[in-house]
């Protein structure tokens, strides 16, 4: 029989994303998250899987998570003393896991609780969180073999070169516990497959995993590349971050601002409506920021402190489903994976290309 080749086999729309979250802030282990996974087994190929999780680290909640892989014990080393430059650590440990036999050749895999030296802060003359975006870029651009894969307050993000229902239990999820998850199954395309290559990618207390293509990535990375980001890592999704990052913390837009920059309504589509101040407030948005439309086919869920958004391309290229129950919500690529976390979820419905679904937990609750 004769094997098929790449180019002869279908691949469902390629890549898996699946996320929860409780609006009442109650907090589940990740087993559920990664069990969502194995319904779409056939969207990864094994070249990347990852989560990422709020509300973990509840007795470090004040500190920044560093989450890094090293190639060697020589560059974790080099790595601690440059951040004792500018960090008080306060905690510092290799990150649990366990043997699994699809997990190999795994780097050193190392976490930091850190707190920026004020004096340091008064040095640079920025805030901390542009300090520690700043102190990221620069271990992945000028370390080598070290790489910041997760930098948020509360939240942590694990990835490796795997089918996500491996790298969950690779990494122990079942022992943490937050109100909200996200997941991803990797199919890269144009991109090798690698540890600091699988979703999620993440910036301070943001996360993206995101199933697609981007075709306008040199244009979006070249525009984000001239505010100090360095898309190093070798795949589209990171300049999605990046983006996001920049419109809501540094330009000051809301989310579904920022979502309107990212996946923007046909120029036609503006035309067409009736005046007032949605019209003007989208024709801004676009003459403004028109590098940072991303084109091609894209569903993404990103995480973030207290919410997740949901959103596809505007002409909907990649499927997405949403569905509810009591107090938590659901997103996935299949409406099967929903299941697997909620048999009895209800209000099963896709969301409208270009139309961000928002999702926070109440306010108090955090």
């Amino acid at each position: 029989m004769r094997t098929k080749r790449e180019g002869e086999i279908r691949i469902p729309s390629g890549c898996a994303i699946a996320a929860v979250i409780s609006k009442e802030g109650n907090r589940m282990t990740g087993e559920d998250i990664v069990k969502a996974m194995a319904p779409m087994h056939d969207r990864s190929n094994g070249l990347g899987g990852g989560f990422a999780g709020y509300g973990i680290y509840p007795e470090y909640k004040e500190f920044y998570a560093l989450h890094l892989f090293f190639d060697c014990r020589a560059t974790r080393k080099e790595c601690e003393a440059f951040l004792k430059e500018r960090f008080e650590i306060v905690q510092s440990e290799m990150i649990p896991t366990r043997k699994t036999p699809h997990i190999t050749d795994e780097p050193i895999i190392w976490r930091y609780f850190v707190d920026p030296l004020r004096s340091v802060l008064k040095e640079k003359q920025v805030d901390e969180k542009e300090f520690v975006v700043r102190t990221v870029m620069e271990i992945n651009t000028g370390m080598r073999g070290a790489y910041v894969f997760s930098s948020g307050k509360n939240m942590g993000t694990f990835k490796a070169v795997g089918y996500p229902e491996d790298v969950g239990r690779f990494y122990r999820l079942e022992e943490y516990r937050g109100y909200s998850w996200t997941a991803h199954g990797r199919y890269p395309t144009n991109t090798p497959g690698w540890w600091g290559g699988a979703h999620p990618f993440t910036l301070l207390d943001f996360s993206v995993v995101h199933n697609g293509e981007i075709s306008s990535y040199d244009a979006n990375r070249r525009y984000i590349e001239m505010f100090g980001y360095q898309c190093s890592l070798q795949t589209d999704t990171e300049v999605i971050t990046y983006a996001l990052d920049y419109l809501t913390r540094v330009r000051g837009l809301t989310l579904e601002e920022a979502a309107r920059v990212i996946a923007a309504p046909f120029w036609s589509t503006i035309d067409r409506m009736p005046d007032g101040y949605e019209k003007e407030s989208l024709r801004y948005l676009r003459t403004v920021f028109p590098s940072l439309l991303i084109t091609g086919p894209f569903s993404i869920v990103l995480g973030f402190e207290g919410g997740l958004m949901a959103l596809n391309d505007r002409l909907k290229l990649r499927s997405m489903v949403v569905g509810e129950k009591d107090d938590k919500v659901f997103i996935a690529s299949e409406e099967a994976a929903i299941r697997v976390m909620e048999p009895d979820a209800e209000n099963i419905w896709a969301p409208v290309g270009g139309e961000p679904v928002i999702i926070k937990v109440k306010e108090g609750v955090m």
